[in-house]
């Protein structure tokens, strides 16, 4: 009893939790802002440019529901390109509504139709999140050759502050722990209470290990150049929604995308007002760069962010809740063949 009342308990806290991050970042977002200034870009904005931007966005979906499916190969499981879509719509829907919950939702919409195992396709979806990670290492990169002058005065304006001792510290931390733990996990699963979660992290592991065995590495590739222009095109393309932004260069656009995902990291619901922070802070960069205001660039910036981030919201949502009779439609048939097999 205890148990089934904690669960809820813990989600609802959840849920509060990223609320209060999100009206936090918002509140900072939108303190000392014209907006009315605002008000009348958003009224001059060519909503065309959205609509283009929002076919690259569903199209990265499509390219990665393709892509999953190449590394669940290695492991013996074939499934179709329709389930893995749906699955991993459903998990972004879950995201949400509880930050970062929807890998385990997406592995396990996945296992109801595919009959996936949970570990082995999570331990994939972490494999993604290494390979997006290196992609999002490359942007910075060309971030820092062609825009190094909007990168320093983003990093005067957020007043981040970054210790690199603590990482170094923090990554040893890590790989010790990794490394002790396969040195010793033959011993640690012949303890009955962690034979269960070594099989879990050993199905992880599988998953993680299956880039190595790729058939198609060729294909990979190719499908995830083809995911991340499909998201610096969904971004880019919104600047020229609106005349202010609309003579942004093609370098622009790699620190806009860059800026906008540090502000999708942060655990708030949809990235409500961490990303539209981040834009405000991440145009004022860019501002100042091209020797602008920086005011008008955060009013512009938080433009930017009432175009964009409802775009994303709502092609989340619009998948999302598509993807639930699809994934109750697929499971009843799987179900169904099951029970005339």
């Amino acid at each position: 009893m205890e148990k089934s009342f904690t669960k809820p308990l813990k989600s609802v806290l959840t849920v509060v939790i990223s609320l209060a991050f999100a009206g936090f970042f918002l509140w900072l977002a939108l303190r000392g802002l014209d907006f009315k200034v605002i008000q009348k870009s958003l009224s001059k904005a060519d909503y065309l440019w959205v609509l283009f931007a929002a076919c690259f966005g569903i199209a990265a979906y499509w390219l990665r529901a393709i892509r999953w499916n190449l590394l669940l190969e290695p492991m013996g499981h074939t499934i179709s390109n329709s389930n893995s879509l749906w699955s991993i719509s459903f998990g972004y829907l879950m995201n949400l509504t509880i930050p970062r919950s929807g890998e385990v939702a997406r592995a396990t919409a996945l296992y109801g139709v595919e009959k996936v195992p949970v570990d082995q396709s999570f331990g994939t979806i972490i494999l993604e999140r290494v390979v997006d990670l290196m992609c999002m290492l490359g942007f910075l990169g060309l971030t820092f050759i062609f825009k190094y002058d909007a990168i320093l005065s983003f990093y005067h304006q957020s007043g981040i502050k970054v210790d690199p001792n603590k990482i170094i510290i923090g990554i040893v931390i890590l790989a010790a722990g990794i490394g002790l733990f396969f040195a010793f996990r033959k011993k640690l699963a012949k303890v009955p209470v962690l034979d269960k979660i070594i099989n879990f992290i050993n199905g992880i592991f599988q998953g993680l290990t299956s880039i190595f065995r790729l058939k198609q590495k060729g294909k990979f590739i190719l499908y995830t150049v083809g995911i991340w222009v499909s998201y610096y095109l969904a971004a880019y393309l919104v600047c020229f929604a609106l005349p202010e932004t609309s003579d942004f260069t093609i370098a622009d656009g790699f620190f806009i995308i860059v800026v906008g995902t540090l502000g999708m990291i942060v655990p708030a619901s949809g990235g409500i007002g961490a990303f539209n922070l981040a834009m405000k802070y991440g145009f004022m960069a860019l501002f100042i760069a091209m020797g602008r205001s920086a005011e008008w660039g955060g009013e512009m910036g938080l433009t930017y962010s009432f175009i964009s981030l409802p775009l994303q919201i709502t092609i989340m949502l619009v998948m999302g809740l598509i993807s639930i009779p699809m994934l109750a439609k697929a499971r009843n048939s799987r179900v169904s063949e099951e029970a005339r097999g």
